[in-house]
């Protein structure tokens, strides 16, 4: 099934997160450089519930570096081929990289859209390859890059304003180079360049995103923002594997407030939360 096909279902989208570095903040590097050992999760998290896998090659956490194009394809793209040749064609792969070299290289392997840090601002030659491939895309906003987003003060006149200029924006320079505005997906960035408070505002004024009439992603799992909370409210520091309720509950108002799509480290919990909530919405 593609994706347009899922987006007209009108249900919650899931998409499984698959972190292929040593440096994840959720799993330590549990899915790095293992590819029998990650083609079984991501089998275990298809048959959990999964619409999407979402697969990334570069820590985008808060204080992370960057790395070069050949590296981060060293480490999906085995991943990529070895998803499509066990099993099949039907399969949503998504590449989580805001580089066109890496995004052209995924697609020929057989992803089938990309999740792009920051949309189309850190490199334009992306949108070339959007259009070229005609496949959707996720544009996330960020303010800053990963090493220093969460440093120094974090200031903005107003948080959902400045999301919907930097979506104006990006959509704006999508169509000039031959995107069909409907291979877009906004997604507000939570966590990237945002303090807690402004990560929550961000999920309350969510429905203000409905004006783009455009599929709407969030992503909140594990994120650190929910352990200051926390840690402020219980006075412990609750570790990124035990954050599954505090995500839960963020997700909750998220989809109540127009997120179509949840991305998530934890599907099966996600999947079973999602089936009951959308009873009464």
């Amino acid at each position: 099934m593609n994706l347009p096909t899922l987006l007209r279902q009108k249900r919650t989208i899931i998409m499984g997160i698959i972190n292929s570095t040593p440096d994840s903040f959720s799993d330590g590097g549990d899915y790095y450089n293992n590819t029998d050992k990650t083609l079984n999760r991501i089998k275990n998290m298809l048959t959990q519930g999964a619409d999407i896998i979402d697969i990334g090659g570069e820590s985008t956490r808060p204080g992370s570096e960057l790395i070069n194009s050949d590296e981060e394809l060293r480490r999906v793209l085995p991943l990529i081929t070895a998803m499509r040749q066990a099993l099949g064609e039907e399969i949503i792969i998504s590449i989580d990289t805001w580089k066109h070299t890496v995004a052209q290289e995924a697609l020929r392997a057989g992803a089938t859209m990309i999740n792009s840090l920051g949309g189309l601002q850190l490199d334009h030659k992306l949108a070339d390859v959007v259009a070229h491939y005609h496949c959707p895309i996720v544009i996330y906003h960020i303010k800053g890059e990963p090493k220093t987003m969460q440093q120094g003060e974090i200031t903005y006149t107003d948080v959902m304003q400045a999301i919907a200029d930097f979506f104006t924006e990006q959509l704006r320079l999508g169509e000039k180079a031959g995107i069909t505005r409907k291979n877009f997906i906004l997604d507000p960035g939570i966590g990237f360049g945002k303090t807690v408070e402004q990560n929550l505002e961000v999920i309350k004024r969510l429905k203000e995103l409905q004006q783009f009439d455009l599929p709407v992603l969030i992503g909140v799992s594990r994120k650190s923002h929910l352990a200051m909370i926390l840690q402020e409210e219980l006075g412990e520091e609750i570790l990124p594997k035990d954050r599954l309720e505090a995500s839960l509950a963020e997700t909750a108002i998220a989809i109540q407030n127009g997120a179509q799509i949840v991305r998530t480290h934890d599907v099966w919990e996600t999947k079973k939360f999602v089936t009951v909530l959308e009873k009464f919405l």
